[in-house]
């Protein structure tokens, strides 16, 4: 077969995202389309852009920013029959990390407290790629979960399945287990943000 190098295919070599990722935003934003964040109507694809764009300006990849966007999916919308459709439609490198970002693809989900720490655990040998959209996606919930505390206080927690000792414990797991690859721009805000956040619900707490 014999390519013609026409204007289109050009600007497609000069861009680092192809028909690929549009192809992932929009399925995405299908999935997802119908759902809200916890405890607003802020749509919920609105944490797929933020963490899309993390893992991008962290120097991710097109298959990492594809997985960033589908991230939530099998969890959230379907299970395995969903992450073999990643496979099919994405590959297999997207539909890895996509599983390495998943805690559980069962209907109903696992308790709590236990699905947690096997995917903590899990986190000690993940891919690079996996922990990039990992902390891509929980720097940009601990944002919202902090914005969100400063804005309602103590209600905020009651969005949560876990009660509040136990979601700030899994934020400050998760980091930590990130930070034993040593530092990393990404991680480090993490950080930042699971800090503030435990010494604003120390202070609310207290009230």
């Amino acid at each position: 077969m014999i390519f013609v190098e026409t204007p289109e295919r050009k600007a497609e070599a000069r861009s680092p995202l192809s028909h690929r990722f549009s192809e992932a935003v929009a399925w995405a934003s299908d999935l997802h389309g119908s759902q809200r964040r916890k405890g607003s109507d802020t749509p919920y694809v609105a944490h797929l852009l933020s963490v899309c764009a993390l893992v991008l300006e962290n120097g991710g990849d097109e298959d990492e920013a594809i997985a960033a966007f589908l991230h939530d999916a099998v969890e959230d919308c379907g299970g395995r029959p969903t992450a073999d459709e990643i496979r099919r439609r994405f590959g297999v490198r997207v539909a890895d990390i996509v599983d390495g970002c998943t805690d559980s693809d069962e209907t109903p989900k696992p308790a709590w407290r236990p699905r947690k720490e096997r995917f903590i655990e899990r986190l000690r040998h993940a891919s690079d790629s996996v922990r990039l959209v990992s902390a891509a996606d929980k720097l940009h919930n601990a944002r919202s979960v902090l914005a969100d505390f400063r804005r309602e206080g103590e209600r905020v927690w009651d969005r949560f399945a876990a009660p509040r000792h136990e979601t700030l414990w899994y934020y400050r797991a998760v980091t930590s287990r990130l930070q034993e690859n040593g530092p990393q721009p990404l991680v480090e805000e993490l950080d930042r943000v699971v800090t503030e956040l435990e010494r604003a619900a120390s202070v609310g707490g207290r009230r």
